[in-house]
This record gives C-alpha cells, sequence and structure tokens, in this order.
C-alpha cells in the first residue's frame, strides 16, 4: 500500500492539470510524497505545496503551474547503479531535453542529476517531465 500512495497521489496532480485546476488536495500522505514534491518544486514544476495536519492522515495542497505533462510512480522500487542512471533515463523519458527521474539514495531523495553528480545509485521512485 506504501507505493501505491505515492502513485495515487501523482496522478491526481496529473488530473488536476489536465482538467485546469490551480491546485490539488493529495490525500493520504507520506514523508516520500513530500520529498518528491520538494523536487518537483526545485525544479519549477509546483509553484508551492503546503502539508496539514502530517501526525495523523495529513492533506497536502498544491499548487500547480501548468507544466506536468505525466508524472508516475514504479510500483517496484528498481535498484539503479550509479553508471546506469543516463541510460535509464535516456528509455524512461520521452526526450532529452526535460524531465526528471527521482530516486532514493543513502544521501536522500535527489533527481537523476544530482545523483550523477553526487556519484551515487539507488531505487528509483518515479519520474516526471
Amino acid at each position: 500500500m506504501g507505493r501505491r500512495i505515492l502513485n495515487d497521489a501523482l496522478r491526481t496532480m496529473v488530473n488536476a492539470e489536465k482538467r485546469g485546476f490551480a491546485s490539488a488536495q493529495l490525500q493520504p500522505i507520506s514523508n516520500v510524497i513530500s520529498s518528491f514534491l520538494t523536487i518537483m518544486k526545485q525544479r519549477g514544476y509546483v509553484k508551492n505545496f503546503e502539508v496539514h495536519d502530517p501526525h495523523r492522515v495529513g492533506k497536502i495542497k498544491v499548487e500547480l503551474l501548468g507544466r506536468i505533462k505525466d508524472c508516475r510512480a514504479l510500483t517496484y522500487r528498481q535498484d539503479i547503479k550509479a553508471h546506469e542512471i543516463e541510460n535509464y533515463r535516456l528509455r524512461t523519458l520521452p526526450t532529452q531535453q526535460w524531465g526528471y527521474v527521482v530516486i532514493t539514495t543513502p544521501n536522500g531523495v535527489l533527481d537523476h542529476e544530482e545523483a550523477i553528480r553526487q556519484n551515487v545509485g539507488g531505487q528509483v521512485l518515479g519520474y516526471f517531465y
């Protein structure tokens, strides 16, 4: 169930973007969702997000910018080594110019560019473009 929470949250954001909404509400939440959204915010795909009542079920309100075309989480977390990240990105993302693969590493949750820069591998959480 823990991995489906991330996928459901990402699909909710994509559906809200397609319908033209300015915000989306994600529920239930987890720390992985917060980390994923932090990377999306740093890369300019979401404007801002607020976590409400994180100790219980919790909610996250995400302000959308209209840049997300697709956003998916892998239901199986695939192991990936540092030197294999670029090949995985080329296979997964539709183009070389935009999009990010999100990886959970011993250094925290990182996108593929930061993981290559730090020369660290981990498990693939998902991707967005």
